[in-house]
């Protein structure tokens, strides 16, 4: 076992190293948790193209000490000619092309919210110095990962048509192999326009001129106005109060909702011992219930069916705990969601700490890759329906429902605790897992991110709904569960790309900070 790492001043996790690193580096020169995360997001959207890129979404939140959690939703909505007109003829979005990249990328826009929330936290580091280690890694190459190499390789069908697809991320019109040394020098130029006009450029200066006419180009229905009228939007977290803390997570349409649920339902099972049949049956029969109410509440905030808080109510998730048969699996499947994603977790010397999520849906999006530009567009539209009476119905100006969610743990003992994972349905599961372990059963930090894992559902463009298990579990449990009624699909791998890529950080109230990141990815712990 990892032992989990200990520092005092600052830490950064993500899932590869290069990006905690250039986190981990920002806060060594003296920036805050949010310049670090900056930092760490420009890098990653290029370590990482299979998971994430700057024409992408995400999500913040942000702790500072003695003050309200701070969220920010830098979600995009659709294209004003995103119509269901535009998509006549068809049963539903295309999932990769230009026509699956309908909604404003808004990550950007993110990166700008937060820093104006630091900005009263001291003299600023220049973005010139928070972009550097994305734009040299963008110029001078990246090693191919083996999951990047891998997901190319199984997507390469629905992949290698879509425009500029192929000039970026095939060599010779096939997948790399791990360690091949991939340049993205159009990428790189366009972090350091951002670097050097500021990153308003990418929605309203030349920049996106140029983004706009390429997607018009394409047959996107994204224009350039639709970028300009774009902006990130500071928002009121979701609240869930535990016995000993209050976890916070985004509104819609994110299924943070689905996330707080889960743990509020769990701390109402009286489990008292971890790892056994009650810990991952009452886990998974709370994802149930929490899941049902996201697929009736979870949309375009603008228009919300119910207030999403109302869940969260100590006599509305009693009523649902009591509906929780803790010997009988409820029958399973409910409709499900894929999702590629990267989460990432920052702390600072001064205590203040930052839970982010940046993503462009499936493994590269829609795949569609601007030239001009070195951007891959995100496909989150496609989670929007063609059906007019959906909940989710596309119409121009909406937002797309959205699996990311970021946590943040505030502890009633002075620790704080950033954490969360990418994986589509697996996301509120995982972070379940991991909370429940390290905060209910006193798993080390580590341990906790390490220990085999479960996804109720489907994520990486799985198609079966069953309890899918690492096979590390106890025979006996896994016996138990199916006696339960669980359909349960035991996974050949021993830490499975499936169940994500998960990682946390937790600050105490000495000034210790401790991290874990997730050995099924390519990431680490970077201290300073």
């Amino acid at each position: 076992m990892i032992h989990t790492l200990k520092a005092l001043g600052g830490m950064q996790v993500a899932p590869h190293h290069l990006a905690a690193q250039a986190g981990r580096d920002v806060l060594r020169d003296g920036g805050n948790a949010v310049e670090a995360m900056v930092a760490a997001a420009a890098a990653i959207a290029v370590v990482y193209p299979h998971m994430n890129a700057i024409g992408g979404d995400g999500f913040w939140l942000i702790h500072e000490p003695g003050q309200p959690v701070v969220a920010i939703d830098a979600c995009g909505p659709a294209a004003a000619l995103a119509t269901r007109d535009f998509y006549a003829g068809m049963d539903a979005i295309p999932s990769r092309g230009p026509t699956a990249a309908l909604t404003v990328a808004g990550t950007i826009g993110g990166w700008a919210k937060a820093l104006e929330v630091a900005a009263p936290w001291g003299t600023p580091l220049p973005l010139s110095r928070l972009l550097a280690d994305g734009i040299r890694h963008a110029r001078d190459g990246i090693a191919v990962t083996t999951s990047q190499a891998a997901l190319t390789r199984d997507k390469l069908a629905g992949l290698k048509d879509a425009p500029g697809f192929a000039p970026t991320y095939l060599v010779n019109g096939q997948p790399p192999l791990p360690g091949h040394v991939l340049k993205q020098p159009a990428l790189g130029r366009t972090l350091a326009t951002l670097a050097e006009r500021g990153l308003d450029d990418f929605y309203r200066g030349e920049l996106a001129q140029r983004i706009g006419a390429e997607l018009e180009r394409l047959g996107s229905p994204l224009r350039t106005s639709d970028l300009a009228a774009y902006a990130a939007q500071r928002v009121a977290p979701l609240a869930v109060r535990l016995a000993d803390s209050t976890v916070y997570n985004l509104p819609p349409p994110t299924q943070g909702l689905a996330a707080l649920m889960i743990i509020g339902l769990f701390e109402r099972l009286g489990v008292t011992e971890g790892e056994g049949f009650a810990h991952l049956h009452g886990l998974v029969e709370a994802t149930k219930r929490a899941f049902r109410v996201r697929e009736r509440v979870v949309t375009d905030p603008c228009r919300l069916p119910a207030d999403p808080q109302g869940f969260l109510a100590p006599e509305a998730l009693d009523a649902l705990a009591r509906d929780i048969d803790m010997q009988r699996a409820l029958p399973w499947p409910d409709p499900a969601a894929p999702g590629d994603t990267i989460w990432m977790g920052a702390i600072d010397a001064q205590g203040r700490a930052v839970s982010f999520i940046q993503s462009v849906y499936w493994e590269f999006g829609s795949g569609t890759v601007l030239q001009d530009t070195g951007i891959c567009w995100q496909n989150r539209g496609t989670s929007f329906s063609l059906e007019p009476k959906a909940l989710n119905s596309l119409e121009p100006g909406r937002k797309p429902f959205h699996t990311l969610n970021p946590s943040l743990a505030v502890f009633d003992d002075g620790r704080v605790m950033p954490y969360g994972t990418m994986g589509g349905e697996g996301q509120p599961q995982t972070q379940a897992a991991v909370f429940t372990r390290y905060a209910r059963f006193g798993q080390p930090l580590q341990q906790a991110v390490s220990a085999p894992r479960w996804l109720l559902g489907r994520t990486w463009g799985d198609v079966s709904t069953s309890l899918k298990l690492e096979n590390r579990f106890d025979p006996a449990l896994v016996a138990a569960l199916k006696d339960a009624g669980h359909v349960v699909e035991l996974l050949p791998e021993t830490f499975s790309d499936t169940m994500g890529h998960a990682g946390a950080l937790v600050r105490h109230a000495s000034g210790v900070i401790e991290g874990a990141a997730d050995p099924r990815s390519d990431g680490c712990v970077a201290a300073v």
